[in-house]
């Protein structure tokens, strides 16, 4: 049992350094009353997205199969602060995937509107001369499923096995919010979402820039000092759920394996993390939103 200071402190950091914070957008999800999410509340995005660590992990994992593609990595490197600002770019990150899953429709749908304005000016060319849009429909599909993966391996592996049944449920309650952010033909099941990476397989390659990334997810000051050392077995984690294919392709094979024991640690975290109740968490306030006991999601 973890004393209720103790969680009321980690309910505070964890709004804080992953949704708060300067730069971060200020969103209420527990308003407008009763309006429901694009994806349900019974949903399994619902339970995956509720665990900070499994976003955290996941996350990183997305991040690295989007910058092993020549034209998301060019977008990304050279339009966004991720290089200046890691922190603040990360906040509104989570944020944006926290109002996509919990918000009211009517406020994601605005948030996924502005977000599409903002890429439809940003275009340019790899170094290699390929021109790229941040608006291409096959780039954005790309993107989304990324992301899908990345939370989905991390939830699954890290914090609760997810059957194959929910597992394509997950990617299929993905499709409404793909739709919206102009993704191309997006992946309604686990099988689409393999034969789309084993696709994309030729296109993707190693970079330095994916290197530099990880650098600087190293020294990100994300935990207290006496936790940093959990920042690298995180980090060891996300690599660990890339596809053994991809992972080969981008280098990452040596040097970046879990140590002895480092996954039953993450996963005792994970479960840990799973159980407690979280007052400020987006969860927590859309399911009060839609007239839901607070801890709706605790032990589905």
């Amino acid at each position: 049992m973890i004393p209720p200071l103790l969680v009321a402190r980690l309910d505070a950091y964890l709004r804080e350094q992953l949704i708060g914070g300067e730069g971060a957008p200020v969103v209420d999800f527990s308003q407008p009353v009763g309006e429901p999410a694009l994806a349900a509340a019974d949903s399994v995005s619902w339970r995956a997205f509720r665990n900070p660590l499994s976003l955290y992990i996941g996350g990183i994992t997305a991040v690295l199969m989007e910058l092993a593609e020549p034209r998301v990595r060019s977008g990304v490197w050279e339009h966004t602060t991720f290089r200046d600002d890691p922190l603040r770019r990360m906040r509104r990150t989570g944020m944006a995937a926290m109002v996509t899953v919990y918000g009211a429709r009517s406020i994601s749908e605005k948030m996924i509107f502005g977000i599409g304005r903002m890429h439809a000016r940003i275009a340019g060319k790899t170094p290699d001369g390929v021109a790229y849009r941040a608006d291409d429909p096959e780039l954005l599909r790309w993107v989304h499923a990324t992301a899908l993966f990345g939370f989905m391996e991390a939830y699954h592996q890290f914090v609760c096995p997810l059957v194959p049944e929910e597992r394509d449920r997950f990617v299929a309650e993905g499709v409404p919010a793909a739709l919206l952010y102009g993704a191309m033909d997006p992946p309604s099941s686990e099988r689409d979402m393999t034969a789309l990476f084993e696709g994309m397989l030729p296109h993707l390659e190693r970079s330095e820039i994916i290197f530099e990334f990880l650098s600087i997810m190293r020294r990100l000051p994300l935990f207290p000092l006496p936790l940093r050392p959990a920042n690298e077995l995180m980090i060891r984690a996300s690599v660990s759920l890339l596809p053994p294919l991809v992972r080969k392709q981008l280098g990452l094979d040596a040097g970046f394996r879990l140590p002895p024991g480092g996954r039953k640690i993450l996963h005792l975290l994970g479960s840990c993390v799973d159980r407690l109740h979280l007052a400020s968490s987006p969860s927590t306030q859309a399911s009060t939103r839609l007239g839901l006991d607070p801890d709706y999601l605790l032990g589905r």
